[in-house]
């Protein structure tokens, strides 16, 4: 059972990491940014490409700087693994594809229209790999690391997913009370999912390009992705949903659909079995 001055630590941990990438991302992008901006007089195209790729430095950066520092070991999390990292943006893509392509064969997905490539699209996918790299470094590097060091892994798992959960709620705003349990517990099961891709692979480049393949691939379809409608609008195709919730996902897209969450509970089930077979699932350690 953890004491009370192991919790301590805990939370102290958590939050020193939190602020140390957290604060170091903010900096970065609320002072740094915009006097670089004034010094060499950028234009936005170039401001903006230094602002996306230097975000995600600047938090590797931060967490390595974090790990060394205070958990004074080798930062092997974050080394880049080439084969990997393609099986993650495969398996990632392929995965929540198996929901997308079966609803469009049934007629549940409607292409409405073919727009072709947006320009817009490759900035887009550079967006969704660094916010997927940046939600790993927090909830899985930093979060679940930490958890999993005091509480064990599968403790640790079902928390930081069930955070993970509840911080994507302002994504559905106003849905009602169906929706949203539905949806926290969908993707309490996907970050349940990523979490035990990186304790296999205790990797955070193998789980982030699994996570923005796995986003990118919703966002080609040209249905709501996690709830945001606003990407819609560059997708190659126009598409449309209709028929209940528990199928289509509704508001929050294919993510919410029961097909997703059955293909999700049977693979993090596997996961997990492997990871037991594996002796990956690691014990309560009360003093850190």
């Amino acid at each position: 059972m953890m004491t009370v001055r192991a919790g301590a630590r805990v939370l102290l941990r958590l939050a020193l990491a939190l602020a140390t990438v957290g604060g170091s991302v903010a900096l970065f992008r609320g002072l740094i940014v915009p006097g670089l901006q004034g010094v060499f007089h950028l234009e936005d195209a170039t401001t903006s490409i230094l602002r996306r790729g230097g975000i995600l430095l600047v938090a590797l950066a931060a967490y390595w700087a974090y790990v060394r520092a205070v958990e004074k070991r080798a930062v092997t999390e974050i080394r880049f693994a080439p084969t990997a990292v393609a099986l993650g943006l495969a398996s990632g893509a392929a995965l929540i594809s198996i929901t997308t392509l079966a609803l469009f064969a049934s007629g549940i997905y409607e292409v409405v229209s073919v727009r072709g490539v947006s320009a817009a699209l490759p900035g887009t996918a550079c967006v969704i790999l660094i916010a997927a790299m940046l939600e790993e470094i927090f909830f899985r590097g930093i979060v679940f690391r930490i958890l999993e060091t005091a509480l064990g892994t599968l403790p640790a798992l079902w928390l930081e997913a069930l955070i993970f959960a509840v911080l994507h709620l302002p994504n559905i705003a106003g849905a009602d009370t169906m929706t949203a349990v539905t949806m926290v517990s969908s993707a309490t099961l996907i970050g349940a999912l990523w979490t035990m891709i990186f304790v296999h692979a205790r990797n955070l480049w193998v789980v982030g390009t699994h996570h923005a393949a796995w986003n990118f691939a919703i966002l080609l379809t040209g249905l709501p992705l996690s709830g945001v409608e606003e990407w819609r609008g560059i997708a190659p195709f126009e598409s449309r949903y209709h028929g209940p919730d528990w199928l289509t996902g509704g508001v929050f897209g294919p993510e919410d659909s029961v097909i997703t969450i059955c293909i999700v509970a049977a693979c993090l089930s596997t996961l997990l079995y492997w990871a037991q077979r594996r002796s990956r699932i690691l014990a309560a350690c009360a003093t850190m």
